[in-house]
């Protein structure tokens, strides 16, 4: 079998990068924060080992002239954790180029996707289906935040409304009055140029769930609590951009997982229960992770949907989905591997099989 692996590799050095002009356009090449999401070559080399226990895999960085290599590489199925690098879409790119050429993919198709990375039309779906989530307003220019006046249910807490893995998420998005929280809001109108989601803050613990498979077959890993308390004292307690970015680095010993959530199995499956309906309402396909948080009564409400998960190999990193795979008795590979045999049965009705060994040193 052949495999193709779409990525985007993270540029160590944005600015002194030698190859950098080749791969990153220029705009963004004196700004690092606009690669928070793209991964490692770590991350990359650990998937592609992983995939060899099914034949050949090509390395496809999501760049250039992708949609002409990826048509030349001819693969049976395309593994895709390419980010894409802007716009309310960029998730989607890969799955697109890959449908437009009739390539066979892993993970969600560009709808979901697109849906999924914007904020305020996840949380219309999940409205429209009776799925829980925080009350919002969605603020798409300057002319809108005089909206928040009328907002009674203070705090609030603001988001960039197409970012991912917690960009322009910081502790001065908390906002406790109208006036703040219009401040806040053009500051952060300015600064990403896209709209912005005011949504309201639960006070409640935060979980995260990890899920594989396909409709009814779906099933959650082991649930992970974020466990506020390792965060610095006075901190606010969400997983914002310090605290994945700037707090847990090596060497901090920030223990914030913790997996399995360590919560009464009644709480337990009301989370389940709620992360597969936004699973299956959004759509999502293979593999995916759902935000989900406590309101004041104890009530789960659902965030935000990640249908394109991450998946860093080292476990001093804190990447979640790797980390309910482990707590349920998967290896790194194994987790690669189940992923990609769920999106092959979806796709061709057939058991992924591990070639030979000669093959898969190929």
């Amino acid at each position: 079998m052949r495999i193709g692996l779409a990525f985007n590799q993270r540029p160590h050095d944005v600015v002194a990068s030698l190859d950098v002009a080749d791969r990153v356009p220029r705009e963004f090449q004196s700004q690092p924060d606009h690669f928070v999401e793209w991964d490692e070559a770590t991350t990359i080399d650990a998937v592609a080992s992983a995939l060899r226990a099914f034949g050949e895999v090509v390395l496809l960085e999501a760049v250039d002239d992708f949609p002409a290599r990826l048509a030349r590489a001819r693969v049976d199925l395309l593994f895709n954790m390419a980010e894409g690098l802007r716009g309310p879409n960029r998730e989607a790119h890969v799955p697109a180029i890959a449908e437009f050429l009739g390539v066979p993919y892993l993970g969600s198709d560009p709808l979901t996707l697109g849906l999924s990375l914007h904020k305020g039309r996840t949380k219309e779906i999940l409205r429209h289906r009776g799925i829980p989530t925080p009350d919002s307003v969605l603020l798409e220019s300057p002319e809108d935040v005089h909206a928040l006046q009328a907002v009674t249910h203070f705090p609030m807490f603001l988001k960039p409304v197409w970012e991912g893995s917690s960009k322009g998420i910081a502790e001065a998005n908390h906002v406790a009055s109208p006036d703040a929280a219009i401040e806040r809001a053009l500051q952060l109108l300015k600064a990403y140029d896209e709209p912005v989601l005011a949504e309201a803050y639960l006070p409640g613990q935060e979980f995260t769930i990890a899920i594989l498979g396909n409709g009814r077959e779906a099933r959650c890993l082991p649930v992970i609590r974020y466990r506020f308390e390792a965060l610095p004292d006075g901190a606010l307690p969400i997983m914002g951009y310090e605290a994945k970015w700037l707090w847990d680095h090596p060497g901090a010993q920030f223990d914030v997982l913790e997996c399995p959530a360590q919560i009464t199995a009644a709480l337990e499956a009301r989370l389940t229960t709620v992360a597969l309906a936004a699973y299956r309402a959004l759509g999502c396909r293979d593999w995916g992770r759902v935000d989900v948080r406590l309101d004041a009564h104890g009530n789960p409400h659902v965030l935000e949907l990640n249908p394109l998960p991450g998946v860093i190999p080292d476990p001093d990193e804190h990447s979640c989905f790797p980390w309910a795979a482990r707590a349920a008795g998967m290896t790194y590979d194994e987790l690669i591997q189940v992923a990609a045999a769920i999106a092959w049965r979806r796709l061709s009705g057939q058991i992924l099989e591990v070639s030979e060994p000669t093959r898969a040193a190929s």
